[in-house]
């Protein structure tokens, strides 16, 4: 590969996005009870048209759109080709697509994960990926050398918002730190040396109050938990401390709400990515 055929690292596009949209992400998650409420039918018809509403309200205007995987492949074949469609559309629309999948595997396994969502060319070829490294760090090495070479991010599970994962997360390991803490110290040395930001970022909840880890990575942090799950963006400065600049906030429930109204979609995004500004703003 020639230095011209090397793409832009996602870190440096997705801090470009951030300054220029505001740091906000927008889960797409298509519960049942969500298409219910937007009257829609829990069918690929209602799947389909929940979707689409959220990629036009939305991709044009916010940094991150953030499809959550599960909610299209409980409908098979029928609904990945909707994911496919709407990763293409998002990001045609100048949205950061990163793909809510959480894969973990070994060898070959997570080499096939990894074509999946970093390898362009694939129908669900992402800007970046959420994984889970507790099958130890090196096992995400394919997606990591997969995200080098197509210009993609990968989120690493940290420290995340659901209580039941403190009882992993926050064991000590033999040198006296905790996993998270083990794992976030892999991510600032892949980060190392990276401008404006590196490419690997860590899930950390927004709910946690203080994270109690040294959250400088170098990286991108996807906070999820804001709105629904209780956290409000002047939370973020008391969990993520100096690290707050690098924050990535994401709400679901808290913008999607408000559909089927375009209008009302844009709206509460706008509303939300104002009030993290403001929020994460140097004081």
């Amino acid at each position: 590969m020639s230095p011209l055929d090397v793409p832009e690292p996602f870190g440096a596009r997705l801090r470009l996005a951030m300054d220029t949209r505001g740091p906000l992400c927008v889960g797409i998650d298509p519960h049942a009870s969500l298409l219910a409420d937007w009257g829609l039918n829990d069918d690929v018809a209602g799947l389909e048209r929940f979707t689409r509403t959220v990629v036009e309200a939305l991709a044009d205007r916010v940094a991150v759109l953030k499809p959550q995987s599960a909610f299209f492949e409980r409908f098979g074949s029928r609904g990945i080709a909707v994911l496919e469609k709407a990763v293409a559309e998002a990001r045609a629309a100048g949205a950061l697509v990163l793909m809510d999948a959480k894969r973990g595997d070994i060898g070959s396994t997570m080499g096939a994960y990894a074509a999946t969502y970093l390898e362009k060319g694939s129908p669900l070829f992402s800007d970046a990926v959420t994984v889970s490294p507790y099958l130890g760090f090196g096992s995400l090495r394919p997606a990591l050398d997969a995200a080098v070479l197509g210009g993609c991010g990968v989120f690493v599970l940290a420290l995340t918002s659901n209580p039941e994962g403190a009882e992993v997360q926050r064991a000590t390991t033999a040198d006296g730190r905790s996993l998270a803490q083990l794992m976030l110290d892999h991510m600032a040395a892949e980060n190392a040396g990276a401008e404006p930001l590196g490419s690997v970022g860590a899930v950390v909840g927004a709910t946690l109050g203080d994270a109690g880890v040294d959250l400088a990575i170098n990286g991108p942090l996807l906070a999820p938990g804001i709105g629904a799950q209780g956290a409000t963006p002047a939370d973020l400065p008391r969990v993520f401390g100096a690290a707050v600049g690098n924050v990535v906030p994401s709400v679901s429930r808290g913008v999607l709400r408000h559909g089927p109204d375009v209008a009302a979609l844009r709206a509460s995004a706008d509303r939300f990515a104002s009030e993290i500004r403001e929020a994460v703003a140097p004081r």
